[in-house]
């Protein structure tokens, strides 16, 4: 199973986990969104956005201001409260 690159670097909050949320909506359960971001911020965004949606953060980390987040799509969206 492959990986979808995001490239939302430049952006401000909300606008990476919104994108990211665009793209996790079009994915197949299990599959693997890698986000590139530059806003500071975004370390806080993705965790409670990880939380709160019941997708996977697997992984994060910074090289040069840059932060790349691996998030894996949920398995059901029906396993979401109030769907």
């Amino acid at each position: 199973m492959g990986e979808t690159l995001l490239d939302v670097k430049g952006m401000s909050c909300p606008l990476p986990v919104l994108r990211a949320n665009r793209s996790l909506r079009g994915m197949a359960p299990g599959e693997r969104l890698r986000v590139l971001a530059t806003d500071r911020a975004a370390v806080a965004d993705f965790q409670s956005y990880c939380q709160e949606t019941g997708h996977a953060l697997l992984a994060w980390s910074e090289e040069g201001g840059v932060f790349s987040f691996v998030i894996r799509r949920r398995a059901d969206d029906r396993a979401e409260k109030g769907t």
